[in-house]
């Protein structure tokens, strides 16, 4: 479920508005995989839902979306820029990834990046 939160805040920016079909597209499932799966975070008050209509995340929706992005995207870096991970693996393994990892971990792989790279600055090349 943590996967729709984040691609609905990734296609739909800070509103965090979405359309079925641009999810069904983005993560690569059929239509009515996605209508369960929104009917599930709409009974969990995690997105507001209609028919036919736009997704849109609410309070407590967009907060856990921000939260799994952002893991994403220090898991992401680290993999990147500290690892040399080509970018479509170090994608798919953050995707993976993010869903286990605690928020201390994060944390503190996110000040052992900031570390390396800026006492190792050719890193990032």
């Amino acid at each position: 479920m943590e996967d729709y939160l984040e691609r609905i805040v990734m296609l739909g920016g800070e509103n965090g508005i979405a359309r079925v079909t641009q999810l069904s597209k983005s993560l690569e499932v059929k239509k009515p995989s996605v209508t369960a799966a929104l009917n599930r975070l709409s009974k969990d008050g995690l997105v507001k839902h209609e028919k036919y209509g736009y997704v849109e995340l609410t309070k407590e929706g967009k907060k856990i979306a921000l939260d799994v992005l952002h893991r994403h995207k220090v898991i992401e870096q680290f993999l990147v820029q500290i690892l040399g991970v080509n970018k479509e693996t170090a994608w798919k393994d953050a995707c993976a990834m993010e869903h286990s990892i605690s928020g201390i971990s994060v944390e503190k792989l996110t000040i052992f990046i900031e570390h390396v790279l800026s006492t190792v600055p050719e890193i990032t090349k």
